[in-house]
């Protein structure tokens, strides 16, 4: 009786020390970051375990069911052709080439197709979300932006007389962005140098447009800060050197723009794609003519101070450093290089500063990826 007594209170340790030593086994996995192939033939996402230390392992890939566009380096020209929603539910991703939106059901680094549904137009090339609703910024024939109401289940359904057309035919549109609040949807235009603003309606139409001129020239990316400032990224005039610039505004409900903080240096070339950190303090941008990145504070009122001497991180010769996507503990910045085939891990450091970790390799040099997201 003793030894059966002894038997039992030992198995009961072991079974109560089970559930902690399962979760020490995993709880160095905390998130997870995806980068699109964007491939012609058959786009796919690639998914990478993210530890706590910011190292990416793990690597599987994802078929979207769609063609990419193809191409070499930035092919699509655009920001959030990759896109995960709020909750980290789902992922949207652009099938440039089938002219459709894929969504995959989150878990973890593992990802399920739930559907592939038609854009609403050609060459869709950005995605945003808010809510149950999604707009997709189509950069193909007439450039428009389309609605979608987005289910529980993951599934896109249209919305009537969603369709809206932007200023010209050819805008070489490039990034779509609601507010915080999700009445206000903003589209960059690169090609006309215009942040089109539309206030969104309770039926998920938008209404008239409003069209605003850039603050400098060169106009690319578009983002919203969680205080709701704007901020823009802008590549320069043509032949500067060091000539990039990140703008802010203050947004109406109507889709109008006051500037806040015009044109602020980022001491780099070609500066196209920015991210905001999760607490909403901090700007970075990748600056692919330079190899570079750039910080900046965010203010309360959306006005942008640049981070110590601004360029906080040199990468590799030849890296050409294209879209980027930070943590969602706001520890980490990822970056895809598409000129060495590799993805960069940054740790973001309490003053701001980044301190560049070690990658990851085993993408195909200049062969047209096209955007990342993280958890």
């Amino acid at each position: 009786m003793l030894r059966m007594s002894r038997i039992l209170l030992t198995l009961a340790f072991c079974l109560a020390a089970l559930p902690l030593l399962t979760h020490a086994q995993t709880s160095n996995t905390t998130g997870a970051v995806f980068v699109m192939a964007n491939d012609a033939s058959n786009n796919q996402v690639i998914a990478y375990k993210r530890n706590a230390d910011g190292s990416l392992t793990s690597r599987h890939t994802f078929n979207t069911g769609g063609r990419g566009s193809g191409g070499v380096t930035d092919p699509l020209a655009s920001q959030g052709s990759l896109t995960l929603t709020d909750d980290h539910a789902f992922l949207l991703a652009v099938n440039a080439g089938s002219g459709d939106i894929s969504v995959f059901q989150v878990s973890g680094s593992t990802l399920t197709l739930v559907g592939v549904t038609p854009c609403g137009g050609s060459e869709p090339v950005a995605v945003a979300q808010h809510g149950h609703l999604v707009y997709v910024l189509n950069a193909g024939g007439a450039s428009n932006v389309t609605g979608f109401h987005l289910t529980s289940t993951g599934i896109l359904k249209q919305i009537p007389n969603s369709t809206t057309f932007l200023t010209t035919g050819n805008t070489g549109a490039a990034t779509v962005a609601f507010s915080p609040n999700g009445q206000t949807l903003l589209v960059t235009e690169k090609l006309t140098n215009n942040i089109d603003g539309f206030p969104v309606m309770a039926n998920g139409t938008l209404g008239a447009m409003v069209v605003n001129p850039s603050a400098g020239p060169g106009l690319f990316g578009v983002l919203f800060a969680p205080n709701g400032a704007a901020i823009t990224t802008e590549t320069g005039p043509t032949g500067g050197q060091d000539a990039s610039a990140v703008s802010s505004y203050s947004v109406s409900s109507s889709g109008t723009l006051s500037v806040i903080s015009a044109s602020v240096p980022t001491m780099a070339n070609a500066t196209c794609w920015n991210v905001v950190t999760p607490n909403g303090k901090l700007l970075y941008t990748t600056n692919p003519g330079s190899g570079t990145l750039s910080g900046s504070w965010i203010g309360t009122n959306g006005s942008l101070t640049p981070v110590d001497g601004t360029v906080l991180a040199t990468l590799p010769s030849g890296s050409a450093d294209l879209d980027l996507a930070v943590s969602s503990d706001g520890k980490y910045l990822y970056t895809i290089d598409s000129g060495t085939g590799s993805v960069s891990v940054l740790q973001i450091n309490a003053d701001g500063t980044l301190t560049i970790l070690a990658g990851v390799g085993g993408l195909t040099a200049n062969a047209g990826y096209n955007g990342i997201a993280a958890i």
